[in-house]
């Protein structure tokens, strides 16, 4: 599995988090930063973590900001992106089986750091169920293209 990551400066202490989850457990990533607490826009590491993963260079996204909710909408601009804000396990499995997420959007403002990787490591070992939640996602992919 290869994930691409990035936040803004008001995720950038739970992505280190992230980081050392990743590390620690041997999960490759692409890392699109902030790489310090600085002030950055965060439409534009959303954009680029989004396109990754539409196009198949990663298999899952994460992205961190203040509350998840920004940046979750700059992914959702990108084609083939199913971004959903996260903030407890529960979520994380759901939006994974249900809705066949795959980028996972999460607040540093929101979440604690222990609670941040239980929700991480839901959303990263969680599969799509298919079924009945696969017609729903295909209709959501009907709005998408302009169908519906």
């Amino acid at each position: 599995m290869r994930l691409a990551i990035g936040c803004d400066h008001g995720g950038f202490e739970l992505t280190e988090a992230i980081r050392k989850y990743l590390w620690d457990h041997e999960i490759e990533y692409l890392d699109y930063g902030t790489n310090s607490p600085e002030s950055v826009d965060y439409p534009l590491i959303a954009v680029e973590v989004a396109k990754s993963v539409a196009a198949g260079e990663a298999d899952l996204g994460v992205l961190v900001c203040s509350t998840g909710i920004g940046i979750s909408i700059a992914a959702n601009k990108v084609k083939g992106v199913r971004a959903a804000v996260c903030t407890n396990e529960l979520c994380a499995r759901l939006t994974r089986n249900d809705n066949n997420a795959n980028v996972l959007c999460m607040g540093g403002k929101v979440v604690d750091q222990e609670t941040g990787l239980k929700i991480l490591e839901a959303f990263l070992t969680t599969d799509f169920e298919g079924g009945r939640h696969a017609r729903r996602v295909g209709q959501i992919e009907k709005i998408e293209a302009g169908e519906l």
